[in-house]
C-alpha cells in the first residue's frame, strides 16, 4: 500500500471527494418584496420539514435576521393553528395505529 491517497487509476477514490456548495442567498434579502407573515401558510411550510421542525439556516440559505422572523412566525402560526406543530395530521396518526 502507498501512502498517498491515489489508486491504480491516479485518481482519489470516491470517498475522498469533498462536496463544496454553493453559498446560498437569502431568499428575503435578494427580493425585497417578499414579507414573512404568519398568515402565509404557503410560504412557510418551505421552511418546515415534514416532521415539523423548522429548517436551518445551513439547509434554507435565510441570513440570520430572516431566520429568527421566520422562525416567530412559524411559531405564531402554530398558535394560531395555521401551522401544525407536528408533521402528520391526527387523522393519519389514527390511521397508523
Amino acid at each position: 500500500m502507498s501512502d498517498n491517497y491515489e489508486n491504480d487509476m491516479g485518481k482519489r477514490p470516491f470517498s475522498a471527494r469533498r462536496f463544496v456548495s454553493r453559498p446560498k442567498i437569502c431568499a428575503f434579502c435578494s427580493d425585497k418584496n417578499i414579507v414573512i407573515n404568519y398568515k402565509e401558510v404557503d410560504m412557510l411550510r418551505r421552511y418546515v420539514t415534514e416532521d415539523g421542525k423548522i429548517r436551518p439556516r445551513r439547509q434554507t440559505g435565510t441570513c440570520a435576521r430572516h431566520q429568527r422572523a421566520l422562525a416567530s412566525a412559524i411559531k405564531r402560526s402554530r398558535q394560531v393553528a395555521l401551522l401544525p406543530f407536528t408533521g402528520e395530521s391526527l387523522g393519519d396518526a389514527l390511521r397508523h395505529q
